[in-house]
């Protein structure tokens, strides 16, 4: 009778995930037709204004920059929700650890910043902040090589599993980058170029962007591994995201004048892939024994919760690099 009471009980669980996994992906695939619907429709008013496009342009770096700020916020977000639980579970051995956290808490207090600032300039605490966290991704990889390779048995799966997280700290590295990035934008005159190394900022974007997702997914197809894969929709962040990447790749390499509807998709449909994660994550934290009245435990040994949305800063900031190209900023 338990066995059996044990099979049903399974079985529920594996129906309840199927619901929680279509719903999720339903809600994903309907933001992500509003979120293009809402880019198609500001493209067509950037067309509609292009007579006044010397007095837009101020106006249009500003946005681009905001956008990326938004980027860089939610990458930071991610980072000092990320970093909180994972060095707290690692009880801060060494004072290092800190850093992150006061970065990438910086680095969000920033990006909130720039998004509210509609100044044409650049400011100087931001430039300090964004700069600050490239370093501290550097500096972090650092660290997290080290731990890895300096455990018994060195490189290998067991600690590539349980070892600290290699591509952790590339999203404050990331954060910096894009954040940087916007600073710059912001300070570009009318019928000006903005370029980094000679390369133009909306294509350096859309570089740096699908690098990220790149680099995010193989995160997570590594610890989704290590879940064995328990539940399909797990597939979905190493399917998609990997995907989205080459339409990015291609929107920093590929001609300006192109029809780019599916790679806008694509990046819209990874932004929500970041959301739809966070309730997939939760949902497998209430799995746990206590679910969440456990929180405590449950928190540090389920699924990271705020992993997911470092797919969503990623996908901002592609869909900022397509919307520099499509507003008139031509590489």
């Amino acid at each position: 009778m338990s066995r059996n009471l044990v099979m049903t009980s399974g079985r529920q669980v594996g129906n309840d995930m199927v619901v929680l996994g279509i719903a999720a992906a339903g809600l994903g695939v309907g933001i992500a037709a509003l979120l293009a619907l809402g880019s198609f429709s500001k493209r067509g008013a950037s067309v509609r204004q292009k007579a006044a496009a010397t007095e837009a342009t101020p106006a249009l770096t500003v946005t681009a920059g905001s956008r990326l700020n938004r980027a860089a916020g939610t990458l930071a977000f991610s980072v000092l929700a990320d970093s909180s639980m994972e060095h707290y579970r690692g009880s801060f051995f060494n004072s290092v650890m800190y850093a992150p956290l006061a970065v990438s808490a910086l680095a969000l207090a920033a990006s909130a910043h720039g998004v509210a600032d509609k100044r044409p300039a650049a400011h100087v605490f931001r430039d300090f902040v964004y700069s600050a966290a490239v370093l501290t991704g550097v500096v972090g990889t650092g660290f997290h090589v080290y731990n890895v390779i300096s455990r018994p048995g060195g490189l290998s799966w067991n600690n590539l599993f349980y070892g600290a997280p290699l591509g952790a700290p590339s999203a404050i590295l990331l954060s910096g980058l894009l954040g940087f990035m916007a600073e710059r934008l912001r300070t570009a005159k009318p019928a000006s170029r903005v370029t980094f190394l000679g390369i133009p900022a909306e294509r350096l974007t859309a570089g740096i962007a699908a690098v990220g997702l790149l680099g995010t997914a193989g995160e997570a197809g590594l610890l989704h591994f290590r879940g064995a894969y328990h539940n399909p929709f797990m597939f979905v962040p190493v399917i998609i995201p990997p995907v989205a990447a080459i339409v990015t790749g291609e929107i920093a390499v590929g001609p300006s004048v192109r029809n780019r509807a599916l790679s806008r998709w694509l990046l819209c449909l990874t932004a929500t892939i970041g959301i739809a994660g966070v309730a997939f994550h939760a949902y497998g934290i209430h799995r746990n024994m206590g679910g969440w009245r456990n929180w405590r435990q449950n928190l540090l040994n389920g699924p990271p919760l705020p992993a997911p949305p470092g797919f969503t800063g990623l996908a901002l900031a592609g869909l900022a690099a397509l919307a520099l190209i499509e507003e008139g900023r031509r590489a």
